[in-house]
Order: C-alpha cells, then sequence, then structure tokens
C-alpha cells in the first residue's frame, strides 16, 4: 500500500533551488504562464532555464475548453518545447473518473467544447449532443459557446438519472480584460435546476492532481498556482508541495487571509522562484525572522522591521499573521471581585480573525503595497 503523502509545512525552507529538488513542476496555466492570448512576462524563459536544471515541466489546467494538444502548441508558440503528453487537463481527468465508472462506448452528453469532446474520445467514450440519446453521464465543462440550451438540455438529462460530472468549480477565470465567470457559474446555473451535485475533477478536488502525478510520472512533485482555493488548496489535499506565485488572481493580502488548507510551501514573485533558494522563518516568541527583516503582532497589527528581499520580508509577515491567528484562545482576565468572579468564570479571548490584523504599513515596509 502507498503511503499517504503529507504536504510539507507553509513557509518552509529549501536550502536548494526548487528545480533540484523536485522532479515534476505541476504548472496552472491561466495567471501563471500566460493571461489569455500572451504570457506572463519573463515565464517562458524561467521555464526553459528550469528544464535545462532538470525539472520536467507539466502544464495542468482546470479549464476544459481546449484538448490538451491545443494548449501544447499556445504554448510552444512562447518558445517552449512542449508536446501534448506534457498538459493535462480537467477534462482528461474528468474523462478518466466516467470512464471508471462506464463502460467503453457508453454515451456522455457533452456541455462545453472540444476540450471533452477530445479527451472524451480518449478514454473510449462516445461523446453526445443531445440528451434525446439517453446519456448515462452528463460532462460540463467551460467553453464560451456554452449557452442555455445546452445547459438546460444538461439538467434534463440529470433530472433523468444521468450521471453528472463537473471539470471544476472556478468561479471566475483571467482574461486579458479582467476577471470573467467561469465554469463554477455555469455549474450553478445547471444545479439551480437538479437535486443532485456533480462529482468535480478539477482543482481543489484530487482526481486532475493524481491524474497528472500519474501521467507525468512525478515522484516529487511541486504545484505551482496563483489561486490559493484550487492551485495550493489542490496541493494540501492530495499531499504535495506548493509554489505560490503572485502573477495572477491572488495577492499578499488573500495570502495574509488564507486558511490552514491555502496556505503554500512556498512563495515567489514569479516563475523566477523555481531557479531560488527559499529561506524558512526563524520564531523566537512572537517574533519571526527571515533573514534581514522581523516581523510580529502589536496590537493588531503587523510590525516589520529590517530590511533585505521584498519576498523574504512577506514570509516573516506572512509566519506573524498565522501564527497570532492559530493560537489558541487565551484566558480572560479575573473579575476584580469576588462576588463577580463567583457569578461567572472567566471566557476565553479568541483569536483574531484573519482579515482584523492590519498589515497594509507592513508590506509598504517590504515594497509589496498595492
Amino acid at each position: 500500500m502507498t503511503a499517504k503523502r503529507e504536504s510539507p509545512a507553509p513557509l518552509s525552507a529549501c536550502d536548494e533551488p526548487l528545480a533540484h529538488r523536485y522532479d515534476v513542476a505541476l504548472l496552472d496555466l491561466d495567471g501563471v504562464v500566460y493571461v489569455g492570448p500572451d504570457p506572463v512576462p519573463e515565464a517562458p524563459e524561467n521555464l526553459r532555464k528550469a528544464a535545462k536544471e532538470g525539472l520536467r515541466i507539466g502544464y495542468i489546467t482546470n479549464n476544459a475548453s481546449r484538448p490538451a494538444a491545443v494548449v501544447a502548441e499556445h504554448l510552444a508558440s512562447f518558445g517552449l518545447d512542449v508536446i501534448a503528453d506534457d498538459v493535462v487537463t480537467s477534462a482528461q481527468a474528468a474523462a478518466k473518473l466516467i470512464a471508471s465508472d462506464f463502460p467503453k462506448g457508453s454515451p456522455v452528453l457533452v456541455i462545453g467544447g472540444e476540450g471533452l469532446y477530445a479527451a472524451l474520445d480518449e478514454y473510449g467514450l462516445t461523446a453526445v449532443r443531445s440528451s434525446d440519446a439517453d446519456p448515462v453521464a452528463v460532462v460540463q465543462g467551460f467553453h464560451p459557446d456554452v449557452n442555455w440550451v445546452m445547459l438546460a438540455d444538461g439538467a434534463h438529462a440529470i433530472n433523468e438519472g444521468a450521471k453528472w460530472y463537473a471539470t471544476n468549480l472556478d468561479l471566475t477565470i483571467p482574461t486579458a480584460g479582467g476577471k470573467a465567470p467561469g465554469n463554477g457559474t455555469l455549474v450553478q446555473a445547471v444545479r439551480a435546476a437538479v437535486e443532485v451535485d456533480p462529482i468535480v475533477a478539477g482543482k481543489p478536488e484530487a482526481p486532475l492532481l493524481e491524474t497528472s502525478i500519474e501521467r507525468l510520472k512525478a515522484e516529487r512533485p511541486l504545484m505551482i498556482g496563483d489561486r490559493l482555493d484550487s492551485d495550493i488548496e489542490g496541493a494540501h489535499n492530495v499531499g504535495i508541495a506548493s509554489l505560490w506565485v503572485a502573477t495572477g488572481v491572488n495577492d499578499a493580502h488573500d495570502l495574509a487571509r488564507a486558511p490552514k488548507n491555502q496556505r503554500p510551501t512556498y512563495i515567489g514573485a514569479g516563475l523566477g522562484a523555481l531557479r531560488q533558494k527559499h529561506p524558512g522563518v526563524e520564531v523566537d516568541g512572537g517574533k519571526h525572522t527571515c533573514e534581514g527583516w522581523t516581523a510580529e503582532v502589536v496590537d493588531g497589527a503587523v510590525v516589520v522591521k529590517g530590511e533585505g528581499e521584498r519576498y523574504d520580508g512577506l514570509r516573516a509577515i506572512l509566519s506573524a499573521t498565522w501564527a497570532a491567528v492559530d493560537a489558541p484562545a487565551k484566558p480572560a482576565a479575573k473579575s476584580a471581585t469576588k462576588s463577580a468572579a463567583r457569578a461567572r468564570r472567566p471566557l476565553p479571548k479568541p483569536a483574531p480573525a484573519p482579515g482584523t490584523i492590519k498589515i497594509d504599513a507592513a508590506l509598504h515596509r517590504v515594497g509589496l503595497s498595492k
């Protein structure tokens, strides 16, 4: 039996470049490698350099709209050495789930685009376009051409007993013009007309990452993403290390508010972090020190002192913030009078909520203010 994996602690130290410690990078795409049709600045160059140092690059996406081969062509246009086998999509993970539940040739109604059709064909399933074909399953994934007719037909099939699968539940997707509705928004529309929830393949659920680890033959995988609630939480769910990069949806303020299952192993400005060492944080009482920076929470606000690389400062800030949030409740001071003491026991003083600890001044001090 394979031992259950366990994610390293958040803000772990790595005394060698990440590209040396891990054998396969599982890269999210939207907001990490590209935004819309264009690459994230410096991302292709950093990936080429990491690959030269021996790191295999895998591209993992919740977006089911395009087949893996088309995604690979897009990435190759940035000068990256990519083939279809380097790409794993949520459509492929969903098709694998369906294939494990139904025999080859089974009819599956598609709410989505060519990415789903290609994935179903890869796993020997028959894609159909209408509930009149008596599908055994419905699979739903993002595509800009999804319309009301497709959503309604999917709901009809589900209400008739077809098993429902969704590639992912991301409410938004990043585009060149800003955030736009994602597959999760369309799933909610179908859910309003049915009485069941879908089986989800994409991040943060485990199937996409487990499928990626298997297909890419990863022994020491590193998940890399910009979204805490999909990429980083997904890494926690399958017990692997994660790297958060600041090129997409979430920012340092979101990191400070992150629950335990969304805190990354490593943090970095971008994919250049793959070729860097990552210092740990030393804790001495309430002081959290990373390289030249020391942070502590004073009267509900993070105070940071020192100088140095700004992401070392961010590590110290995050460590101090998370420690304050996670601290066990402290008993309140006892009442001054005996009668009051007899009347009630001291109530524990709750830990501060993540959003109540002020970090703006600290982020400005290290050079990461909005």
